[in-house]
C-alpha cells in the first residue's frame, strides 16, 4: 500500500503575493504540508541543510542565483516544480527532471494539476516489485477539489465523465462528484491508455465499457453519445476495424442467423 504520509513542500519565491498564494494552495490539499517558506536560494540551502523536504515550488528568476542554477548545486535535490512568470526557461527545467513548469499566475486548477504528477510519482516509487507471491495492482489517483475539500477518486472507480463548461461531473462505481475543472485538462491527467475521449461532452474509462456501435458508447446501461470527430479514434482504440451503426449491425445478425 502506498504511504499516507504527508509531502513536505518548501517555497522558494522572492516575491511575497507567490508565496502567499502557493502557501495557500499547499493547505487546501490535505496531503501536503508546508514545511517552510523562503525568500532566495542562499535562505533554501540553509533550510534543506536542517530539514526534511519532499517537493521544492522553486521560483527561477531571483536575486543572487537562478532557481535552475540552485537546483544544479544540490548534492541530492528533491523533487521540484519550478515556478515563474518566464516561459523561456521551460526547456532547461525540464533537463533537470522537474516534475513540471507552472507559469504565474498560478491557479488552483495549474498546481493540482502538478501536484497530481507527484502523487502518481510517488505511487510509483512506493509500488512493490511484482513477482509471482505479489501481484495485487497499484490504484492511481488522483485529488480533486468538491465542495471546499480534497477528494482522493481512484482511476479504477470512474466510470465516466462529463463536461459542463467550467465543471466536470464525474461518475465513479459508487457516486457522483461535480468539481470546477475543464474537461480538456482533467483528461491531461488521466492515463491516456485507461481513459478515451469519445466525444466533446464526454470521457470514458475504457474497461468499464459494456457495448457500443457507431453511435452510442453503453456503460451500466447508460447511453453516451459517439462525437463524429470521435469515430475513428473509438474505433481504433477498442479494436474494430470498423464499427456497424446500429441499423446495419442488427440486419447483419438477422441475416447470419437465416
Amino acid at each position: 500500500m502506498p504511504s499516507t504520509k504527508k509531502i513536505r513542500c518548501l517555497v522558494i519565491d522572492d516575491e511575497l503575493p507567490a508565496r502567499e498564494i502557493l502557501g495557500k494552495h499547499i493547505s487546501d490539499v490535505e496531503a501536503l504540508e508546508l514545511a517552510g517558506s523562503c525568500t532566495n536560494a542562499v535562505e533554501a540551502l540553509s533550510f534543506l541543510q536542517s530539514n526534511t523536504v519532499d517537493l521544492l515550488f522553486l521560483d527561477i528568476q531571483m536575486p543572487h542565483i537562478l532557481g535552475t542554477n540552485f537546483i544544479r548545486t544540490l548534492k541530492d535535490p528533491p523533487k521540484v516544480i519550478f515556478t515563474t512568470a518566464y516561459r523561456k526557461y521551460a526547456v532547461e527545467g525540464f533537463e533537470l527532471d522537474a516534475v513540471d513548469y507552472i507559469l504565474k499566475p498560478i491557479s488552483f486548477d495549474r498546481f493540482l494539476k502538478s501536484v497530481n504528477k507527484i502523487f502518481q510519482l510517488n505511487l510509483q516509487s512506493t509500488a512493490p516489485a511484482v513477482t509471482e507471491s505479489s501481484t495485487e495492482p497499484a490504484h492511481p489517483f488522483l485529488y480533486l477539489r468538491v465542495d471546499r475539500k480534497m477528494v482522493k477518486v481512484l482511476f479504477d472507480d470512474i466510470l465516466y465523465i462529463e463536461g459542463l463548461r467550467d465543471y466536470v461531473r464525474l461518475f465513479t462505481t459508487t457516486k457522483t462528484l461535480v468539481t470546477k475543472h475543464l474537461l480538456a485538462s482533467l483528461q491531461e491527467m488521466l492515463p491516456a491508455d485507461a481513459f478515451l475521449r469519445i466525444h466533446r461532452s464526454y470521457i470514458v474509462s475504457i474497461n468499464k465499457i459494456d457495448s457500443y456501435d457507431s453511435d452510442l458508447l453503453e456503460i451500466r446501461k447508460k447511453e453516451l453519445p459517439i462525437g463524429r470527430l470521435y469515430k475513428h479514434d473509438v474505433s481504433r482504440l477498442l479494436g474494430a476495424s470498423s464499427i456497424y451503426p446500429a441499423a446495419k449491425k442488427n440486419n447483419k445478425e438477422s441475416n447470419d442467423m437465416k
